[in-house]
């Protein structure tokens, strides 16, 4: 299939994907008009604590890529945040700009820059899961919980608890990840005929896994505390949006929704869950405690410091980068 051909297909998707989201898009923003009655001093946390979200982000890829300068992790931690917003199925391209942004400014070899984005992503992605293993205590012995809710903490204990054997196996033993790689490599060289065949990704892949375990080696306490910051703050600024409309429902049933939601937006039909995120978490709010006409809002708060705020950052990231490393190569 072409590129072209895949684009169509992908907009497709796309666009069909929020023709069925649309009542629960047009349900959330209609209550852009009670925004004004928001103060707006309650903007401000909300802008910090989501600030502080993507420095904790940055923060678990510069442990990851062993570097020692902040800045370019920065920059392109938050320009490839703002680009996985804007393009359908965003988290590759995301991927694929900030590894041109970081080579460009020389902060790590190209392949180190694959695999330590990749442990990263995986390792904030666990965090996620981890969260409502955390709330059970609170779900099992508080006042009663929705059954949406509870399925929710179950499936992502669950999920969590397989990501985490899974992961355990390719970190420890080398025949299972060299398997991985042996049959990617097998359907890359049958799909990529034309190209060279390649005949080494099994001993890449160990060699990468290598250099991740060891960046991780002796700062793992501080990845792990800067992917719960990551998570912990975003998921403070959709409490401070709660707080603003006047609403305080269980922090732990928050929660719960918040980290459904998350999961949401790893759905690749639209960019950075655009619709997902809004339907599932005005719902799950519901379910929460929160009054439908509440739960829109406080959607429509978060969703704005969220998703919206960070696409003019991301653009005033890139320009920054591209003044200070003007070789970047495009990826679009």
């Amino acid at each position: 299939m072409s590129n072209l051909a895949r684009r169509a297909l992908f907009l497709g998707l796309t666009g069909f994907t929020l023709y069925l989201l649309a009542p629960s898009l047009i349900e959330v923003f209609s209550s852009a008009p009670r925004l004004t009655a928001i103060e707006a001093t309650w903007f401000v946390p909300m802008i910090l604590l989501q600030a502080g979200s993507l420095v904790c982000m940055a923060v678990v890829q510069l442990i990851c890529l062993h570097a020692t300068r902040f800045g370019p992790v920065l920059s392109s931690a938050i320009a490839a945040n703002a680009f996985s917003r804007v393009v359908p199925g965003g988290g590759a391209a995301g991927t694929a700009l900030q590894y041109s942004m970081l080579t460009s400014a020389g902060a790590a070899r190209g392949g180190q820059v694959a695999s330590a984005l990749t442990a990263a992503n995986l390792f904030t992605f666990a965090t996620l899961l981890a969260l409502p293993v955390f709330t059970l205590p609170a779900v099992v012995f508080g006042a009663p919980v929705d059954d949406g809710l509870m399925r929710a903490a179950i499936l992502g204990g669950v999920g969590f608890a397989a990501m985490a054997a899974i992961g355990a196996v390719f970190l420890w033993f080398n025949e299972p990840l060299a398997k991985v790689g042996r049959g990617v490599q097998m359907v890359r060289n049958k799909v990529l005929r034309k190209r060279k065949p390649r005949t080494n990704l099994p001993e890449r892949l160990l060699e990468e896994r290598n250099e991740v375990l060891a960046a991780l080696g002796e700062k793992w306490k501080r990845a792990l505390l800067a992917s719960v910051g990551r998570w912990m703050l975003d998921y403070g600024t959709l409490l401070t949006a709660l707080a603003a409309v006047g609403t305080s429902p269980r922090p732990s049933l928050v929660l719960l929704a918040y980290v459904a939601a998350q999961i949401l937006a790893q759905i690749p039909l639209t960019p950075g869950g655009l619709g997902f995120v809004e339907a599932g978490l005005t719902g799950l709010l519901v379910l929460a405690g929160v009054s439908p006409a509440d739960a829109a809002l406080a959607t429509l708060a978060y969703r704005l410091i969220n998703y919206w705020l960070p696409l003019p950052a991301g653009a005033i990231a890139m320009y920054i980068h591209r003044r200070r490393y003007p070789k970047m190569e495009a990826v679009i």
